[in-house]
């Protein structure tokens, strides 16, 4: 079993985590571009009974399906995690939702990666603010997170929906999805 291991770290810009994940040696792996994601459910919610998550999400022509089960408890978020690359996402979403599931949220975020042995570094802007995502092992992700000046304190185990949930009632906005204003989802 394929485990993801992950925080999320606040940052009040992404050139502030930028020049503090490069200080620490990192290595560019991704340039900056544009996510959009999917999240699919059947009409009786089970993914979400079982606090699981079907994600299709396209940027720059690729797509990716990835599913992800339950978070196990930890200060890390730890859950099973299933990923592959997919040819054209707006014909697996079509295919998706003839088998009956439906988008029930959509998010977007510009993103950046960058690499540092045994962990992969994410710049992540959202509509809700700027995040640092580390993946990788339990001791690189500690002591990454210790280098940029965090503790576990500061962990964000919490997922960009719930993020979005909680911007979204704290300051009285509307709408159903994480997208930038004006930008019209594909």
């Amino acid at each position: 079993m394929a485990l993801e291991r992950e925080i999320k770290l606040r940052f009040d810009s992404a050139e502030e985590a930028r020049t503090k994940i490069l200080a620490l040696g990192a290595t560019p792996l991704h340039g900056r571009r544009l996510q959009e994601d999917a999240l699919l459910d059947t009409d009786d919610e089970s993914l979400r009974r079982q606090r699981s998550t079907l994600r299709v999400r396209s940027e720059g022509g690729k797509s990716l399906l990835t599913f992800k089960g339950p978070v196990l408890p930890g200060v890390i978020k730890i859950r099973e995690e299933h990923e592959t690359v997919v040819a054209d996402g707006v014909a697996l979403l079509a295919v998706l939702e003839s088998l009956g599931l439906h988008v029930w949220f959509r998010y977007e975020k510009f993103r950046e990666e960058f690499e540092a042995d045994d962990l992969v570094m994410a710049v992540d802007e959202t509509p809700v603010g700027v995040f640092v995502e580390l993946e990788g092992g339990d001791a690189a992700i500690h002591e990454t997170a210790r280098a940029l000046g965090r503790t576990p304190a500061d962990y964000i185990t919490d997922s960009y929906r719930f993020l979005f949930l909680q911007h979204r009632d704290a300051n009285g906005l509307a709408g159903p999805d994480m997208v930038f204003a004006g930008r019209v989802p594909e």
